[in-house]
């Protein structure tokens, strides 16, 4: 074999053996490591957070389906809390694939960006409507800091947020689910709260599962993968979703539920609320956000819910919180009696 062909085969041979390594270490990194570190929350300093969704932005000339006074108002007032993130749990536009309405959410959350708030989103299902594709396309779009990620990790300092897409396949075997339990089998030693946002609530009050059939298969499915590896997480764990334009709370297995779905969507009634669910408020609606600040090992949420939304000024009541205290070193929550239901 000529020279010049045996150091062209031998070229070859090296780039494929490169290509190789290379895809190992892309297979491997995703589901052992954060997608995202953000190195500006540092471990052990205190970290200020906002969690809510539902807000449909929109045309503010609509009023069905979404409330532009209270969307626009509570968008406003969370930028005046001064969060150094934002956790969103889906249903940000009301027509994903309408990039007007992408543009409605830029107009009215620009102080969040003026702040150098970081956004972590997740889809919901009016992310895809009007079409899916485009819907996503604008989605991530929007949110330029999970960097391209329908799915993903956040690390920051002592807390992890881990974003899942509900508008994709959620049986056990999909894609997802293996990323979702590879993330969970390799939590970052310093993660004392681990922070789930997914759009379908993984458990809710009983008027909601008999009429909307809440939890969803693929929420059961996510749940399920998470309850299997409790044991050996070392992390208090809290789900975060939206969906129910309400707010609703529950504690099984020791995981927190959180439902926060008042951003601004049109409100839904919760005239049954299980025995479970802790929070017992049956006023409506329940248009509100939660600020969730982790200090010192203590993780502290309060809902803060608009007193009277057709009031001529707009302002917020402390309707419920709850403290959650960060595993000892052997791996035991101290501090937070968690009770325990089974919705």
């Amino acid at each position: 074999m000529p020279a010049a062909q045996s150091v062209f085969f031998l070229a070859l041979f090296v780039a494929h053996l490169s290509a190789l390594a290379l895809a190992s270490q892309a297979g491997d990194r995703p589901d052992s490591a954060p997608t995202l570190v953000f190195s500006r929350f540092a471990p052990g300093k205190p970290l200020h957070m906002v969690a809510y969704g539902d807000s449909r932005f929109t045309d503010p000339s609509i009023t069905v389906g979404t409330n532009p006074r209270v969307r626009e108002w509570l968008a406003a007032r969370i930028a005046l809390v001064h969060p150094s993130v934002v956790m969103l749990t889906g249903d940000t536009p009301y027509y994903g694939a309408r990039k007007s309405d992408w543009k409605v959410f830029q107009q009215e959350t620009a102080p969040w960006r003026a702040q150098d708030i970081l956004e972590l989103p997740t889809t919901g299902n009016h992310e895809v409507y009007g079409g899916a594709k485009q819907g996503i396309v604008n989605y991530l779009a929007n949110f330029p800091e999970i960097a391209g990620h329908r799915n993903y990790s956040a690390l920051l300092g002592n807390v992890e947020v881990i974003s899942l897409d509900c508008t994709i396949p959620g049986g056990a075997s999909q894609p997802q689910s293996r990323w979702f339990a590879g993330q969970l089998d390799h939590l970052p030693g310093q993660v004392q709260f681990l922070l789930i946002l997914y759009h379908i609530p993984w458990v809710a009050d009983p008027q909601t599962r008999l009429l909307i059939n809440v939890p969803s298969p693929s929420a059961l499915v996510l749940r399920g993968i998470l309850e299997a590896r409790l044991d050996h997480i070392h992390a208090r764990v809290i789900v975060f979703s939206g969906h129910i334009h309400n707010y609703e709370r529950f504690v099984r297995n020791g995981v927190e539920y959180v439902v926060t779905g008042g951003g601004g969507a049109e409100p839904y009634p919760i005239l049954i609320r299980g025995r479970s669910d802790l929070y017992r408020d049956t006023a409506f609606p329940v248009y509100h956000y939660l600020t969730v600040d982790v200090d010192g090992g203590r993780l502290h949420a309060v809902m803060w819910k608009i007193r009277d939304p057709g009031a001529a000024e707009l302002t917020v009541e402390e309707k419920d919180e709850f403290t959650l205290t960060a595993p000892d070193q052997t791996g035991a929550a101290t501090g937070h009696a968690a009770a325990s239901g089974n919705p």
